[in-house]
């Protein structure tokens, strides 16, 4: 049994949330669609929307994490929730309905806290003028001298 759950409020657009996120990520699917809210589960992890107003709005400081190991993957999930959202810098968007995603490849943590400073700070700069990420573009500095 899952511990903690996720519980996001959405402005009346519960099941069209639970909808969407079903039909992006793999493993995926809705327990249960009422007035109220959603019940869905996203790549096994359970979340529940609930169908609020419009007195609260998502932002930046809740977000959800993607772990892509292949561009392939930061290609997908980058077109499919940034699609009538909003994007940022840095492998961040906000989705349709106002969500936060970080959509990240693991060897992201490992070339910024390479032990080599300067090899860190040049994938920094270059990760600070992307909006999707791209892992070659990445590694590039990285491998400069």
């Amino acid at each position: 049994m899952q511990k903690i759950t996720p519980f996001r409020w959405f402005d009346g657009r519960a099941s069209e949330a639970a909808k969407f996120y079903t039909s992006i990520f793999k493993r995926s699917k809705i327990e249960s669609i009422s007035p109220m809210s959603a019940v869905f589960r996203l790549d096994g992890a359970k979340f529940i929307a609930l169908n609020g107003g419009p007195q609260f709005k998502f932002t930046e400081a809740i977000s959800f994490f993607v772990s892509c190991p292949t561009q392939k993957e930061i290609d997908y999930f980058w077109e499919k929730l940034s699609a009538g959202g909003k994007e940022s810098r840095c492998g961040w968007l906000k989705d349709k309905f106002g969500v936060s995603w970080q959509i990240v490849p693991p060897i992201l943590g490992e070339l910024l806290n390479d032990e080599d400073g300067a090899k860190s700070q040049r994938v920094m700069q270059a990760l600070l003028k992307m909006a999707k990420l791209d892992i070659r573009k990445l590694k590039t500095p990285a491998r400069q001298k």
